[in-house]
């Protein structure tokens, strides 16, 4: 075996002539994949003029020199785009989204933070907390990258407007079924906030992105940051 199991560092051979150069190698694969934060993961092309250094999540449809390379890691080392495949358990912060990542072994998504009550058979009910930064970017409405979990119990969605929203006079925070579901006529600038109690805990029965719909006006820009407040049941083990 000539690399590690994780990671990929390569290892020393013995009597090696050179032996900087693989050391070298595996400095900068753990400067690239230690404490992961990357610059975004909406892109599927390398951005223009990028600093050395930086890294990306590569997006679905990726092309030019990601092409191949979807949901892995881009990191720009000395001018060259090199690439890690990411493995169950990863975690990653979004800069771009302020939110913790993370890997199930098949895709991204974001990290649910909460507390659970266990059995003895392997049960649990899960107090959940997701919670990320969106973009409401230009138009009537956007949905959030992030997602209410399939099957999760909703007691709530909560926000603050980190971004002054630009266009709308005010907005509604709902889903694509009901957009006005956790509140409407929100304010727009900066602290704005919004608590949104489902009264009824409400059950999701896929995963449900959130809806953000300007009132007024089209959206021209503007951040939110929202946390969405769940419960999640997991059954006994056979």
């Amino acid at each position: 075996m000539s690399d590690t199991f994780h990671l990929g560092l390569p290892f020393l051979e013995a009597a090696q002539a050179q032996k900087h150069v693989t050391v070298n190698e595996a400095l900068r694969r753990l400067d690239a994949l230690l404490h992961l934060s990357v610059a975004s993961r909406t892109l599927a092309s390398p951005p223009a003029n990028p600093e050395d250094g930086v890294r990306y999540i590569v997006a679905a449809g990726a092309e030019d020199g990601w092409a191949g390379h979807e949901g892995e890691v881009a990191a720009l080392i000395d001018g060259d785009w090199i690439f890690f495949a990411p493995k169950a358990g990863w975690r990653a912060h979004d800069e771009t989204d302020n939110a913790l990542l993370l890997h199930d072994g098949e895709g991204w998504s974001p990290f649910s933070g909460g507390v659970s009550l266990a059995g003895a058979s392997g049960a649990s009910t899960r107090l959940t907390l997701v919670e990320g930064e969106h973009e409401v970017g230009t138009g009537a409405s956007t949905d959030t990258s992030f997602v209410i979990p399939d099957r999760a119990i909703v007691l709530g969605v909560t926000g603050v407007v980190t971004e002054a929203i630009t266009g709308a006079a005010s907005w509604r925070l709902g889903v694509a079924d009901d957009p006005s579901r956790y509140g409407n006529t929100i304010g727009v600038g900066p602290g704005s906030t919004v608590v949104g109690p489902s009264g009824t805990p409400l059950t999701y029965y896929s995963a449900t992105a959130l809806r953000v719909t300007a009132e007024g006006s089209d959206f021209t820009g503007g951040k939110v940051r929202l946390a969405i407040h769940c419960i999640e049941l997991t059954g006994p083990e056979w």
